[in-house]
């Protein structure tokens, strides 16, 4: 699986999941301690709303303040969804991933932040489906194209304070555990 479909398999794994948030849940706790379902959801959509304009040349400072804040408004799961097919379009765009996208940390690849988004949809899905008490199952193709990825990474990563110490497992653990621990998730996660 190449880049692209892999982004595509994690926007779907993503907004699958968001799909599935029943009303009382939107307070639920996630793997991420100080983020509930909500603001788990509205920190993707977030990403989501700046891909676009971050895809087309616009620095930071161009995109000012315009997503802070609540991006979900009454509609979460119509704000996600339609915040990832922006995104998608403007990713997989003819010529996307030959340009430089203007981060606040510097000018990269759009490839390499193509693969920063992949791999925030892919592990937020599981954070999400294990928070609702869905299937936290991830497409293997997917989790194959960010753990490849992410080998190289992991400890720019960790040095970086993004990503929390990585989980011991036990030995033959299946490439998704390995990778949720990579990033400092616990496979066996659940809420309490």
């Amino acid at each position: 699986m190449d880049l692209l479909n892999g982004y595509r398999a994690s926007l779907a794994e993503f907004t699958d999941r968001v799909a599935q948030v029943r009303p009382q849940q939107w307070s639920s706790p996630t793997p991420c301690p100080e983020w509930d379902v909500r603001t788990l959801v509205n920190h993707l959509v977030g990403e989501d709303r700046w891909t676009v304009p971050l895809f087309a040349g616009a620095t930071v400072d161009d995109v000012g303040d315009r997503f802070t804040g609540d991006l979900l408004g009454a509609d979460p799961v119509t704000a996600a969804a339609d915040a990832a097919r922006e995104a998608e379009a403007a990713v997989t765009a003819p010529g996307a991933m030959d340009r430089v996208v203007h981060l606040s940390f510097g000018d990269t690849a759009a490839s390499e932040y193509a693969y920063q988004l992949t791999a925030d949809h892919l592990i937020h899905a599981w954070d999400l489906a294990v928070a609702l008490g869905v299937d936290p199952a991830l497409d293997p193709q997917a989790v194959k194209v960010v753990a490849d990825w992410f080998d190289v990474e992991e400890n720019e990563y960790r040095g970086a304070g993004v990503i929390g110490p990585r989980i011991d497992l036990p030995d033959g653990a299946d490439a998704q555990d390995r990778l949720l621990a990579a990033f400092g998730r616990d496979p066996g996660w659940a809420p309490d």
